[in-house]
């Protein structure tokens, strides 16, 4: 299968007085670019916005792209997302898996978990969870808080010990997400790919690439 090349949003680090617009208009040069999914990571953002957000997200995207709201269900089941994605801090996986399958929500709606050890990606796929975000890969700003690096062979060991997809994140980019997704890894999920100035022609190029890497 063609490898998922994710955008993870962050409306912070875009610096707007608008937040939400700014957010849509990198998602939609984003899909027009040839991104599959699209996650929606806005912490503490108010539930009335972050519902809008979503919403501009199903909207922006129709068919060429999977949306995941971040954390909150009730705001993915509202927006009509693809899926909910939970950290840390959310509902047990267990718990919102269930839920979901006894019929509250559409039966591909997608339940991904972040995990930064192997034992919590088998968790995952225990938990029948759809996906397992697997990172930090490389050093990044945004995940040092989740420890050191796991780098490639520790992602390729995860690729190989669960059956469900495996998404690379944590400071990839256009040259080491080959890297990734050759180790064995069902796809990459980026902020700054995205968000970093950049011409689209280009990043439809990158795009491509990484489509490309698992040939």
């Amino acid at each position: 299968m063609k490898p998922i090349v994710c955008y993870v949003t962050d409306r912070k680090s875009l610096g707007s007085a608008d937040p939400i617009e700014s957010v849509l208009a990198k998602i939609r040069a984003a899909i027009a670019a040839g991104t599959d999914w699209v996650q929606i990571r806005e912490r503490n953002l108010p539930a009335r916005e972050l519902l809008a957000l979503a919403r501009g997200a199903v909207e922006e995207s129709g068919d060429a792209a999977r949306v995941i709201v971040n954390d909150r269900l009730d705001v993915a089941i509202a927006a009509g997302a693809a899926g909910v994605h939970l950290g840390e801090q959310s509902m047990p996986a267990r718990e919102v898996i269930r839920w979901c399958r006894s019929g509250n929500a559409p039966p591909e709606f997608l339940v991904g978990v972040s995990c930064h050890s192997l034992e919590e990606a088998r968790e995952a796929e225990g938990s029948a969870a759809s996906y397992v975000f697997f990172g930090p890969v490389f050093d990044t700003p945004s995940k040092r808080s989740f420890g050191r690096p796991q780098g490639i062979a520790r992602l390729a060991e995860a690729c190989r010990s669960v059956r469900i997809p495996v998404i690379a994140i944590g400071g990839v980019n256009e040259e080491n997400g080959v890297e990734c997704i050759r180790a064995g890894a069902a796809g990459i999920a980026a902020i700054r790919l995205f968000q970093e100035p950049r011409d689209r022609g280009i990043l439809q190029e990158t795009i491509a690439r990484l489509h490309d890497a698992a040939r």
